[in-house]
């Protein structure tokens, strides 16, 4: 037995290996333990057994998950209650219990659940393959499968189309597994349930921290751009509920009052088809962060289709506020360093008076708890998903003294640096924990480890 056949997961105990392994024929695969078969997906599952048909009652009520209503960890989030008439196109798989729901389309690649005791009338969407184990494949165990990188890797590899690139399921079945016996089954099963259960407390723990971390740096931020920095300065009532009492020397402004542009752009005709490898950034609301842009993921335009988008270009040291969606209300100034961009319709691009508003004092003032409470309430209360530019102009901000708004910007530069280094510091122990959870899952559904007796 060589050394290989016994890895040390990163940051994790040393497992014990199989007795004895052998080839198994498939290239992604290696070695498996003697004991174990390759078979393909399609013998050991029918995938998709059951749809609805087009004639189905309309009346026919449902439980629908949508794509994203799995997340990473494979745990169903949201699930809607809809009548046949009134779901999606894609509402057509149903599912019963003990099958196992997989997602075939790229962007959603970790959306993999099993299914255990589902609602009556349970159905999920087009993009979720639908895989009914047989016999001799247990449900847990088959989830566990389809989540390990020689399966994911190969749906990335085969995925196909742009916007949202996809595999189709008749060439997934044809991928193989690797299966053991269904007593190992269940007990790796069982091992892996334990093992990245303990896993993903940890990185509860970790998220609630960052949580905290994110509300101590909002709370620096909101004390900031409603106080001031010097306590023993006279105070005044802003006359608006949500600010409170302001310095007494600060004024209260509409954004509308204080800007020269409140605006967004559009989808170029031909959406991501028409994305270029360079050219002029198209920041889109993925980009747009508190604190600064994110550009790993970014777009890029060519200039003809930027010029065509004229009114909607990012100058430097404009605004850049995320207005629908789930990221509603994240904010930044845009720092291009010399480079050209432009935006889509969902990010808001505002930009200040000469001497109104110092950018980052803007960003801070928007990304407050006064800012953000505007933001995401209307004035009887209800939760926003959206905001007009009427209703962003409408925003009430304190405005101190542009020199004072550079003294007060450079002191919150200065503390919500110090909370981003350990906040990055949190996330990438995050990242050490999901890399070593699916390592782990990988090791034990391939047989390079043996679990057996962790679980005895």
């Amino acid at each position: 037995m060589n050394e290989s056949a016994q890895p040390l997961l990163p940051a994790g105990p040393r497992y014990k290996a199989y007795p004895s392994y052998k080839d198994s024929g498939v290239e992604w695969l290696g070695e498996i333990p003697a004991g174990w078969e390759v078979k393909r997906l399609k013998h050991l599952a029918s995938l998709n057994p059951e749809s609805l048909m087009e004639d189905t009652d309309p009346t026919f009520e449902m439980v629908y998950i949508d794509i994203g209503g799995v997340d990473s960890l494979g745990r169903i989030v949201k699930r809607e209650q809809l009548t046949f008439a009134s779901a999606p196109s894609r509402a057509r798989r149903l599912v019963r219990d003990g099958d196992v729901i997989v997602s075939t389309v790229r962007t959603y690649l970790r959306a993999i659940a099993p299914i255990s005791d589902p609602e009556a009338g349970m159905v999920v969407s087009t993009g979720f393959a639908v895989v009914r184990p047989a016999d001799d494949l247990t449900t847990d165990y088959a989830a566990y499968a389809c989540r390990a990188p020689y399966f994911v890797e190969r749906v990335v590899a085969n995925s196909k189309g742009v916007s949202f690139p996809a595999i189709n399921e008749s060439e997934m079945a044809t991928y193989e597994l690797a299966a053991p016996p269904e007593p190992e089954q269940r007990a790796i099963a069982a091992f892996l349930d334990r093992e990245t259960a303990r896993l993903d407390a940890l990185v509860a723990k970790k998220e609630r921290l960052i949580e905290l971390l994110q509300e101590k740096r909002t709370a620096a931020i909101t004390r900031a751009v409603t106080k001031g920095l010097d306590p023993s300065v006279p105070m005044k009532d802003s006359g608006v509920e949500w600010l409170g009492e302001i310095p007494a020397h600060w004024e209260v402004k509409r954004l509308k009052d204080a800007t020269r542009k409140i605006g967004s752009g559009k989808t170029p005709s031909g959406g991501a088809e028409v994305y270029v490898s360079d050219g002029v950034m198209f920041l889109r609301s993925q980009n747009v962060h508190f604190g600064a842009l994110r550009l790993d993921d970014v777009a890029f335009i060519d200039p003809e289709t930027d010029r065509e988008m004229a009114g909607s270009r990012v100058g430097e040291g404009d605004v850049l506020l995320n207005i629908t969606g789930a990221s509603l209300g994240r904010c930044c100034v845009a720092q291009l360093d010399g480079r050209s961009a432009n935006v889509n319709q969902h990010v808001c691009v505002i930009r200040a008076k000469p001497n109104a508003f110092e950018p980052s004092f803007l960003a801070a003032a928007l990304a407050s708890h006064t800012g953000q409470a505007q933001i995401f309430t209307t004035e009887n209360g209800i939760s926003r998903d959206a905001l007009n530019f009427d209703q962003i102009g409408r925003l009430v901000l304190a405005r101190p003294p542009f020199k004072e708004q550079l003294v007060i910007s450079a002191l919150i530069d200065r503390e919500t640096a110090r909370i981003d280094l350990l906040i990055t510091k949190v996330r990438d122990a995050i990242a050490r924990l999901k890399e070593l959870r699916t390592a782990l899952i990988s090791a034990a559904v391939t047989g390079k480890i043996d679990v057996r007796e962790e679980v005895a």
